[in-house]
């Protein structure tokens, strides 16, 4: 890290050129002395995808950004603060410490953490920014953490690693095996320093491989922030026995959105035609498999074995997902619906039908938007359908 980037005039030139076109900016070439515009462009970028994302760290004064690619690599500071609440005890171990967002919010709830990270350009802008911070608890170690590990022979109350989704090869993989470190193959070695183990993965990683891959996972957690899937996080407790729970979050701008079921359960559920509420399930539900559970539990509907809709008479405000009222339910023709639509204006939706929105839209000439909602889908009986929806407020 160049520590001219961190003067006062630098830092008010990155600030003032938040929003500044940066392709314009690198030609113009760089007003500061000992600092290239590359890296000021860095900073900017790096400011940019922190506005929202990583709040605390842009509106702190003087803070240092990472390369892109380890911003976009690193928690938010919402997923690293539901992650802090998974943990508890004196002392935690990173071993994958990254940007330190994940580690500054564990320091919030552990007494002693220690950040082990082998990038020194790395380790040396998040420990300059834990300064910034004013955090104490964190020890800050370039290394490679499992010579860390085998050197000191320490033991911790968790171990969390987050391991790099792309191979030697910087090709993206799916497999926790072919992550690096390769956790599955270290499991028993991690346990000699711990008994507790937090591994976030990719939210593209299959729960059913990762739960053959793994041993003693007590439980998995499904975190989606305004319906987008972004973390799978999984809870090893050394020796467990008995079922692994599965935790799914959904946050949402007003409130978290909570369901939770045991993995390999198989309810069973009812079908029936649609009834006055529309249920549709949040992207967290949809990750974790849970399309019977949540019938189950909730006692609601499904309206097809594989369209992931729920119906019902009453209202179940905590459904975890989206609720509708059904206003009509049309055979699907595309003269209905452009007759029942006037404005030919609505937000439109399908589940287990065989044409995609896009081709819909072509067929209808329905824009979208509006306030009205039409579900394209297929019901018990195998016919396919239009449901006509309003917002259930």
């Amino acid at each position: 890290m160049n520590p001219k980037i961190t003067s006062t005039k630098v830092q008010q030139f990155i600030e003032q050129n938040t929003h500044t076109n940066l392709n314009k900016l690198i030609l113009k070439g760089s007003p500061f002395e000992g600092v290239s515009i590359q890296e000021i462009a860095q900073q900017i970028q790096g400011r940019q995808k922190c506005i929202k994302k990583l709040p605390l760290w842009y509106g702190t004064k003087n803070t240092v950004f990472p390369k892109k690619i380890n911003l976009e690599q690193s928690s938010s500071e919402i997923t690293a603060h539901y992650k802090s609440d998974l943990v508890t005890g004196e002392s935690l171990i990173d071993l994958t410490g990254g940007f330190g967002v994940d580690c500054l919010y564990f320091s919030k709830k552990i007494k002693s953490v220690t950040y082990c990270e082998l990038n020194t350009e790395l380790s040396n802008i998040a420990h300059y920014n834990s300064q910034k911070f004013k955090v104490k608890n964190i020890e800050f170690q370039i290394i490679n953490s499992f010579d860390y590990l085998q050197r000191n022979q320490l033991r911790f109350d968790w171990i969390y690693i987050d391991p790099s989704r792309r191979n030697e090869h910087k090709e993206k993989v799916f497999l926790l095996k072919d992550c690096i470190p390769n956790v599955p193959e270290n499991i028993e070695f991690l346990f000699q320093y711990s008994n507790h183990i937090l591994i976030k993965s990719s939210p593209m990683l299959d729960i059913t491989k990762s739960m053959e891959e793994l041993k003693f996972v007590k439980e998995i957690h499904v975190v989606s922030v305004e319906n987008e899937v972004k973390e799978l996080l999984f809870i090893l407790q050394k020796n467990h026995i008995g079922n692994t729970a599965i935790k799914t979050c959904n946050y949402q701008k007003k409130e978290k959105q909570l369901f939770n079921f045991e993995y390999g359960t198989h309810p069973s559920i009812r079908y029936s035609n649609p009834q006055k509420y529309l249920y549709e399930p949040n992207a967290a539900i949809l990750k974790s498999g849970a399309f019977n559970q949540v019938a189950e539990q909730l006692k609601i509907n499904k309206l097809h074995k594989n369209s992931h809709l729920y119906t019902s008479e009453k209202l179940r405000s905590n459904f975890p997902g989206r609720a509708f009222i059904i206003n009509q339910i049309l055979t699907y023709d595309k003269k209905k619906l452009l007759n029942m639509l006037p404005e030919t204006k609505a937000n439109i939706s399908t589940r287990n039908f065989p044409e995609t929105v896009a081709q819909i839209r072509k067929k209808t000439k329905i824009k979208e938007g509006g306030q009205i909602y039409l579900f394209f889908t297929t019901d018990c009986s195998d016919k396919k359908i239009v449901l006509v929806c309003s917002k259930e407020n």
